[in-house]
């Protein structure tokens, strides 16, 4: 039996170990890099040297930044370890880039408010969820009807960052919107099942457990697709979800349309803890430490009111210390199961009062 290629033999390791598509598309395409690096040669007669010498070309001829660097050095372990057989014994000498510590772009409310005045439809209602709930945008365009639950103002986005579910807020001024885009993609739905559409994609081997599902409204994707294709291997017509491109061009036609000059990305939106850590670089509230790094922005709990758009965000510091309160950041100095002893007082210090 003839062995299987590089590629196809490095794919299997990936879907053996439940890799996320992203991260096959990436190694993948790091791999093929290296081996075009060294002028095809196969990486079983490659070794610590030359992996080295590519990592060193990225920094120096290419000047990538140090999170691509680890993600190629990561691609390229994998590939020794796993495929090739044999993990590269001089791992430590390998140069390990350094990230640098950056500060997170912050929006003002009035700067939120002005970008998206400047976005219209399916865009601007993924912007508002990215700003109420904390998604990552990929997340907000792969919510299926089955994740909104209204009666409750809960979002649940599967598969998340590190292959994790968890349970967000869905902001109460854009809950009528979602029920009328839920019932826009109700009506798109049966008009693609009769014109013998109506398929979706469904995560892993579910479409041979469950034959149907994928023409259920249940699994149809919050944001669909324009077009619809055919799929490959069955033949089905299927509607992808939004292209992240399209929000991603749309927020930035709004942040030039809105004149603001913060380089503010769909990102910038949802950023974790975007108004704490700008209340720790201006010096307020130098006394706390989160140990609830999993929460949505601190913007979510008091995304339930105003009009127009996601308002209603920190803007005292008495309404920074009732979000850390709720959001369980507790005083340093002070234990995480009780608030006895000196320091426990929930007080934020301010460099105005």
């Amino acid at each position: 039996m003839p062995k299987p290629k590089l590629l196809q033999s490095l794919r299997a390791n990936l879907r053996l170990r439940h890799f996320s598509p992203r991260t096959e598309e990436a190694y993948s395409g790091w791999v093929r890099r290296y081996v075009r690096f060294h002028r095809l040669r196969h990486p079983a007669d490659l070794g610590e040297a030359e992996v080295k010498a590519f990592l060193s070309h990225l920094a120096v001829d290419r000047q990538l930044a140090p999170s691509t660097l680890a993600q190629a050095l990561a691609a390229l372990l994998f590939l020794y370890r796993e495929v090739v057989g044999r993990p590269l014994a001089g791992v430590g000498p390998v140069p390990r880039a350094r990230a640098p510590v950056r500060l997170p772009v912050v929006l003002t409310p009035e700067e939120v408010r002005r970008v998206l005045e400047q976005m219209r439809g399916t865009t601007r209602l993924a912007a508002l969820l990215l700003y109420g709930s904390g998604m990552r945008l990929l997340e907000c365009l792969t919510l299926r009807v089955k994740d909104i639950d209204l009666a409750r103002g809960e979002i649940r986005i599967r598969r998340a960052k590190g292959a994790k579910d968890r349970v967000t807020v869905l902001p109460g001024i854009v809950g009528p919107t979602v029920a009328s885009q839920i019932e826009r993609v109700r009506a798109l739905h049966q008009r693609d099942c009769e014109s013998g559409a109506g398929w979706v994609e469904l995560p892993g081997a579910l479409a041979r457990k469950y034959p149907r599902a994928g023409r259920s409204l249940q699994w149809q994707w919050v944001f669909p697709a324009r077009r619809t294709y055919a799929d490959r291997d069955t033949g089905e017509r299927r509607r992808h979800h939004l292209h992240e491109s399209a929000v991603q061009r749309a927020m930035a036609e709004a942040v030039r349309q809105s004149g603001i000059t913060k380089r503010a990305t769909c990102h910038t939106l949802r950023s974790p803890r975007t108004c704490w850590r700008a209340a720790r670089t201006s010096g307020r509230c130098r006394s706390y430490s989160v140990i609830a790094t999993s929460r949505p922005p601190c913007c979510t709990p008091m995304c339930s009111t105003g009009a127009g758009s996601a308002s209603g965000v920190l803007r005292t510091v008495q309404d920074l210390g009732a979000w850390l309160q709720a959001w369980r950041i507790r005083p340093r100095g002070t234990s995480v199961y009780g608030d006895t002893g000196p320091g426990s007082s929930w007080k934020c210090r301010s460099n105005t009062s």
